[in-house]
């Protein structure tokens, strides 16, 4: 008996992995997917044809890269949905909206014609009735400093020649974004409650986690 049928945890779920660059998102995707034995799907990242230029230049790329990623995750949560669920998501469509274009509309790096353009191509994708939202979203977070300190031992070349600041303030946002959320239920775990590669059974520490959580929001939608 695998972990999902030990909880009961519905064959058709689909839960989305969210959190800033460095806290293991990747990670916490492969682990759960193997113990409730569910299908992955990654942030496509390395075919992007705009990152490595986003990188080079914020303000000539944010909005190319955000349409981008927006085109790919709608196409991506539609393939899930049609597959009937059982998927780990790594990365959230709601994440590119009011994080990553905010921020960019903000600093400058995006002008308002483009933000508007971005938001008003988001809610027409997304904010509907139709859009098919996830069962439940697990956020992961930890101290700045550790995230920082993981980005630079094992992040993207790219990831590790940008400003600290960058990611202080990413962070900052990040923890302003999901204490708003409400587009579906949030569990929230924390980096140093869990070790996924050392611990064999901390997965199993958060399916139970993730299991209690979905039957609180089945009892709430009865």
């Amino acid at each position: 008996m695998n972990l999902r049928e030990k909880y009961n945890i519905p064959a058709q779920t689909v839960i989305t992995i969210a959190g800033t660059v460095g806290v293991g998102k990747s990670t916490m995707t492969q682990a759960l997917a193997e113990a409730l034995n569910f299908r992955t799907s990654y942030e496509k990242v390395d075919t992007n044809p705009y990152l490595d230029k986003f990188y080079e230049d914020f303000a000539a790329w944010s909005f190319h890269l955000q349409v981008y990623f927006l085109a790919e995750r709608f196409k991506e949560q539609k393939r899930i949905f049609e597959y009937g669920g059982g998927f780990i998501q790594d990365r959230s469509i709601y994440e590119d909206t009011g994080i990553f274009a905010k921020m960019h509309y903000d600093k400058g790096t995006m002008s308002p014609t483009d933000y508007e353009t971005y938001k008003n191509l988001f809610d027409a994708m997304v904010m509907t009735p139709y859009f098919p939202h996830p069962d439940l979203l697990i956020y992961i977070e930890g101290p700045v400093e550790k995230i920082i300190e993981r980005i630079q031992c094992r992040g993207r070349e790219m990831e590790q020649q940008t400003s600290h600041d960058y990611w202080y303030e990413m962070h900052e946002r990040y923890e302003n974004w999901i204490n708003n959320f409400n587009a579906c239920s949030v569990l929230r775990i924390t980096i140093d409650d869990y070790d996924l590669k050392k611990d064999e059974g901390a997965v199993e520490q958060i399916v139970k986690r993730i299991a209690t959580m979905l039957e609180q929001t089945a009892h709430l939608r009865q």
